[in-house]
């Protein structure tokens, strides 16, 4: 998937570049030419993975950059972006991925006193992590000409925002909105000729999946379904990742792209 018929230019920026897609579509998207700028938020324990991804992205020629801070954060995502201004230069920013996975997971209503209910803090954080920091990083891009012709944007979706499972009406309701976002930028920027989808993989077993309460069920009905007879990797969405990045694939705009393996049609 990475071959020279496929190579890219320029930079990518990936929210949420310390694990699950994140990391393989950096290592993947730097293989096919792309330098790196990774955003994430990880304690000291990750911060060695995250040296390990660093590395495997220079092992193919390519600049790393990245930031260990709060996506969320006004101030950091400006000062993020204003560093990264300077290391891209006179380049720019082809892919934009956003793969941020932070949300409270928790029932709107429980007749379980013991049992938390989901706050407006709760919701207003989740939304905001994972829904409208997307159109904030978009925005701090464009304000600083870093996405130009040919860019990409993508948002990393799942099946929770068209389903119901216990504790996931937060996320469900910030996957629904991430992808009115994208939806609504796929307009405003086809005249600049950006392109915006999302991405919604099959069942994966990443790290954030595993926070998931019944995510064992999931695995398994996932696996009934799959007509490959297997679950869904990172890797698969990160080879589809680089061939939607190409120039040529310039009229796929404003979709929920299934990439799956048949899991959302199988039986």
């Amino acid at each position: 998937m990475t071959d020279s018929l496929l190579a890219l230019d320029g930079w990518a920026l990936i929210l949420g570049a310390s694990s699950g897609f994140g990391e393989a579509a950096a290592v993947t998207l730097a293989k096919a030419g792309l330098n790196i700028a990774g955003v994430h938020l990880d304690r000291r324990a990750g911060l060695a993975h995250v040296e390990e991804i660093k590395a495997a992205v220079e092992a193919t020629g390519r600049e790393t950059a990245f930031f260990n801070i709060n996506a969320a954060d006004e101030k950091k995502r400006d000062a993020c972006l204003d560093e990264l201004r300077e290391r891209v230069g006179d380049s720019h920013v082809r892919v934009l991925l956003h793969s941020l996975a932070f949300g409270t997971l928790r029932p709107y209503v429980s007749g379980d006193p013991d049992e938390k209910v989901i706050t407006k803090a709760n919701m207003d954080m989740t939304l905001d992590v994972m829904a409208h920091s997307l159109l904030y990083w978009t925005q701090g891009l464009l304000a600083r000409d870093m996405m130009r012709e040919h860019g990409r944007i993508f948002a990393m979706t799942s099946a929770g925002s068209q389903s119901v499972w216990h504790g996931y009406g937060a996320v469900s309701a910030a996957k629904s909105a991430l992808e009115a976002h994208i939806r609504q930028l796929a307009i405003e920027l086809a005249p600049r000729r950006i392109t915006a989808n999302a991405i919604m993989a099959g069942v994966t077993d990443t790290p954030a999946l595993r926070k998931i309460p019944g995510s064992d069920a999931m695995i398994q009905t996932a696996l009934r379904k799959n007509p490959y007879d297997r679950l869904t990797a990172p890797q698969d969405v990160a080879d589809a990742l680089v061939a939607l990045s190409t120039p040529s694939v310039h009229w796929l705009n404003g979709n929920t792209l299934l990439v799956d393996g048949g899991e959302m049609v199988g039986g």
